[in-house]
C-alpha cells in the first residue's frame, strides 16, 4: 500500500504542530526547511489542511500555521483523507459487482486498516517527538 509524499509532508507538518507549536502560527519556510521540501510545494498541501478544517493560516510579521482543532483529536486517518480523498484503495477490474469475492477481502482489509488510522491520534506520537526529527 502506498500513499503519496504528499501526505507524508502533511503528516510529519502536523506531526511537528501538534509536538512543537500547537498554538504559535509557524511559517512555511520553517515547516519546508524541517522536511527539506519546496515552501511553494508544501503550501499547496497546507492548503488543503486548511480546507478540511485542521489548520489555520495567520497573516502578519508573526504569521503562520496553527492548529484549529483539538490536537487529541486530529487522527493519522484525518491528514491522509485530507490530502488523498476517501475514495477506495481498491477496485475490481473486472464487471462482475460488489459480489467478487477478491473485492470483499480487499475491502475489508481496508476497513481495518482505516479503523487502526482513525483509532492512532497524532498527539500520541507528539509525546515521543523530538525537536530534532
Amino acid at each position: 500500500m502506498k500513499y503519496s509524499k504528499a501526505t507524508n509532508y502533511a503528516l510529519h507538518t502536523m506531526l511537528y504542530l501538534i509536538a512543537v507549536s500547537p498554538d504559535k502560527p509557524v511559517g512555511v519556510q520553517q515547516l519546508a526547511d524541517k522536511q527539506s521540501v519546496s515552501p511553494t510545494y508544501l503550501s499547496k498541501i497546507l492548503t488543503k489542511l486548511v480546507k478540511a478544517g485542521m489548520i489555520e493560516s495567520a497573516s502578519g510579521a508573526n504569521g503562520g500555521y496553527r492548529l484549529k482543532r483539538n490536537k487529541d483529536d486530529i487522527s493519522f486517518l484525518d491528514v491522509i483523507h485530507a490530502i488523498e480523498g476517501t475514495a477506495s484503495l481498491f477496485e475490481c477490474s473486472l464487471n462482475h459487482g460488489p459480489e467478487c469475492l477478491i473485492q470483499q477481502v480487499m475491502v475489508q482489509a481496508e476497513g481495518m486498516m482505516e479503523q487502526h488510522l482513525k483509532d492512532t491520534k497524532l498527539s500520541t506520537l507528539a509525546e515521543k517527538f523530538t525537536v530534532a526529527q
